[in-house]
């Protein structure tokens, strides 16, 4: 299978998806990175190198950024998408790509199924979300969308590094407790990307970590386990804070766990806990 994967090296998930590449498939990255904004390049890429799957992993993710650089968010989230299926179409390629929970905004207290209305509240979700009706909009029978959410890697940078660098500066962090999600080792949402891409897989999928947390949560595993596997000296504080006490520029969803059974279903493959990938993904990092 010839796969295009497009984003940019230093990205936890194009990295995961290089080092993860199951065997019988051969990638052409789009390196140097590829501008996926210009559609003339997007197609003389997607001429020269012919793929069957084209997985995207190239997105505008600076979320607070984008409440003020609306027209750049909306560039790669929605048009760079767009010039992607068009010449996917014209290849007869299969594409998967990334999208976020940040489609959703107020949700009730139950994971979210991928039939349920998304209305996101900040540029950066309106701008994904924009990009997901564009691809289906071109490749209704030929695409995939993967929504995820709270990514982090042992490649690059992400909360986990960040609380196990201020834990061992600090000794102390804040971290903001009424914010519910599933953090995802990138590592499990490529492997889950591999196995749609292998049985062409098609429509809305929901991928993370198993169960929810909230960023506190997260932290105080992070905290747990970094002193377990030597990666701190000894236990930091963990303080809870409410959202009103750490204003950002971009609203986030209160609630964001998704829904996982209909994937795991359509895969077959279901995810691990988030606890157990996350202990997982640290033991990379000792």
């Amino acid at each position: 299978m010839q796969v295009l994967l497009t984003g940019s090296e230093r990205g936890q998930l194009y990295w995961e998806l290089q080092r993860s590449k199951p065997s019988g498939v051969s990638i052409h990255s789009a390196q140097p990175r590829l501008d996926i904004t210009d559609a003339e390049a997007v197609a003389q890429c997607m001429d020269q190198c012919k793929p069957d799957v084209v997985i995207n992993a190239a997105a505008y993710t600076a979320v607070d950024k984008a409440e003020d650089d609306i027209d750049a968010a909306y560039a790669v989230n929605e048009h760079g998408v767009a010039h992607i299926a068009n010449a996917a179409k014209n290849h007869g390629a299969h594409v998967i790509h990334v999208s976020t929970d940040f489609v959703f905004g107020e949700c009730s207290a139950s994971p979210i199924k991928t039939d349920a209305p998304a209305e996101p509240v900040s540029v950066y979700g309106k701008s994904k979300l924009a990009g997901e009706q564009q691809l289906f909009a071109i490749l209704p029978n030929n695409a995939a969308v993967f929504r995820t959410a709270w990514v982090y890697s042992s490649h690059g940078n992400n909360f986990v590094k960040t609380m196990l660098r201020l834990m061992a500066d600090r000794g102390e962090v804040g971290v903001i407790a009424d914010q519910i999600g599933s953090p995802t080792w990138a590592n499990s949402l490529a492997q889950a990307m591999w196995r749609a891409a292998d049985i062409k897989a098609t429509g809305v999928m929901h991928w993370t970590d198993a169960g929810a947390a909230s960023w506190y949560d997260f932290a105080q595993a992070i905290m747990e386990e970094g002193v377990a596997l030597g990666l701190l000296d000894k236990q930091a504080i963990v303080k809870p804070l409410r959202t009103d006490q750490y204003p950002t520029p971009a609203a986030r969803p209160n609630y964001s766990v998704l829904e996982l059974t209909s994937t795991w279903d359509t895969l077959d493959l279901q995810a691990a806990h988030w606890r157990v990938e996350l202990r997982n993904m640290m033991r990379e990092l000792t």
